[in-house]
């Protein structure tokens, strides 16, 4: 999926062999420890062949191996999340500089730790546009409120399932974008045909947007949403309030980014295993209460951190002068 993303944007794109040791079954762990350690002499060709001036980590068991192949060059790292999973936190021990983020996640660091908070970075095409108009790209009415629902490029299969048992109800009070992911999409035509033609017309589905999601986050007064680390970023640039289901079996990283924004008043935390049966009420304790609503807007935009991209950058290019200042 990484080589497709990243071929999209014309960067040039390796793969080493790498595989997860946390939370994996004994039965596979002894070969993917044998994977990882194939990682660092292939990530050691690429990188005396590459020649890099630093070493810059997002997450992922991938870059262990590349750090410990790496570890004479200066090394910066993004922790997406409010907390850094394992692969993160072995990195972070030889890291030269540890962006965050959110204030929050400073907690997660001894005190002397090289750390900046940043933001979350947004690429530069996720832009906010008129709401109306928005709206009417997607074939919905521009007046009406707008619930987006999204899971990932993959779907989010609960939510998805959540939302198509509850539709009919729930068209009734909100016209719904639904962003189902390639795994959930075969299902719509099903599910369209159980509509009658004005549900049919407040429902508008995708596959999944690349290039407009600038245009479904401004199309939306309220989002049903997994916590994955880019809702740090996204929901505030966007004031969007949102109810966020984390994932269950992502550890407790989800859950931890769900809280933060839940602690600011941001959005509601709802649970995976019950979210059919408490989404109608849900959905009708939020859209019928505008003051509440303009309450989470407000907190959700004051979390925003405008340019996170650009202040990475400013700090990763600051280490590498400072390496090369140090070696002449």
């Amino acid at each position: 999926m990484e080589a497709e993303l990243v071929g999209r944007y014309g960067i040039a794109f390796e793969a080493i062999p790498a595989a997860g040791l946390h939370g994996v079954g004994l039965s596979v762990l002894p070969s993917n420890a044998v994977r990882l350690a194939r990682g660092i002499p292939a990530a050691r060709r690429i990188i005396k062949r590459f020649q890099p001036d630093a070493l810059f980590f997002t997450g992922g068991y991938v870059g262990v191996p590349v750090s410990l192949a790496g570890r004479r060059l200066p090394q910066a790292v993004f922790v997406p999340d409010v907390e850094p999973a394992l692969a993160l936190r072995l990195i972070t021990r030889r890291a030269n500089l540890i962006a965050v983020s959110t204030p929050s996640s400073r907690s997660c660091y001894p005190e002397q730790a090289p750390v900046v908070v940043t933001g979350y970075p947004l690429r530069a095409g996720l832009k906010q546009v008129d709401a109306g108009g928005a709206r009417q790209g997607f074939g919905l009415a521009p007046e009406e409120r707008t619930l987006l629902v999204y899971g990932g490029s993959r779907g989010a299969r609960s939510i998805n399932e959540a939302l198509w048992a509850n539709l009919k109800g729930v068209l009734e009070s909100v016209q719904v974008l639904h962003i189902t992911g390639e795994l959930g999409w075969p299902r719509v035509e099903t599910i369209r045909q159980e509509l009658s033609q004005l549900q049919g017309a407040r429902y508008a589905a995708y596959p999944y947007l690349h290039d407009r999601m600038g245009e479904a986050f401004s199309a939306a007064d309220l989002a049903l949403a997994r916590a994955g680390a880019a809702v740090l970023g996204e929901l505030p640039r966007f004031g969007l309030p949102a109810i966020l289901v984390p994932y269950p079996h992502a550890w407790r990283y989800q859950h931890v980014n769900a809280s933060y924004l839940e602690s600011h008043g941001a959005a509601w935390v709802a649970s995976d295993a019950t979210l059919a049966e408490e989404l109608p009420g849900l959905l009708a304790s939020l859209l019928e209460d505008e003051g509440r609503l303009e309450r989470m807007r407000s907190a959700s935009r004051s979390l925003d951190m405008a340019d996170a991209a650009g202040v990475i950058a400013e700090n990763i290019e600051r280490l590498i002068e400072d390496r090369s200042a140090e070696h002449g």
